[in-house]
């Protein structure tokens, strides 16, 4: 069993940035992501890396939102410039154990973390 642990959420001023970490512990996994849910709205994944394949990014996070990985650390890491008040969300680390065809699906994931709360205000 895979276990996560976020860290790294906050208060930030539109403009700003954050980086998030997630540290995996208990399997190996083939992809990992980060899923965000704002208030009101759907899961909606962000970023995701696969050791083998790259790294995907939402269009509305390109350019603004990197994910990346210490192998050594175990840790995901989710730096995130230029942040905007609509990425004001609860941000899950998610990893999936098997190899997934859509890296920015929800349904892709098995393994979930207890999420950090970010939020973008003046």
């Amino acid at each position: 069993e895979v276990q996560l642990v976020e860290s790294g959420g906050g208060l930030v001023q539109p403009g700003g940035s954050l980086r998030l970490s997630c540290v995996a512990s208990g399997y190996s996994w083939s992809c990992m992501g980060w899923v965000r849910q704002a208030p009101g709205k759907e899961l909606e994944p962000v970023a995701a890396i696969d050791t083998d394949v790259g790294k995907d990014y939402k269009d509305s996070v390109k350019g603004r939102f990197t994910i990346s990985q210490d192998n050594v650390k175990h840790t995901v890491y989710h730096q995130m410039n230029s942040l905007k008040p609509e990425d004001t969300a609860m941000y899950y680390c998610a990893a999936a154990t098997t190899p997934i065809r859509d890296r920015l699906s929800v349904g892709s994931y098995n393994y979930w973390g207890q999420g950090t709360q970010v939020t973008v205000s003046s």
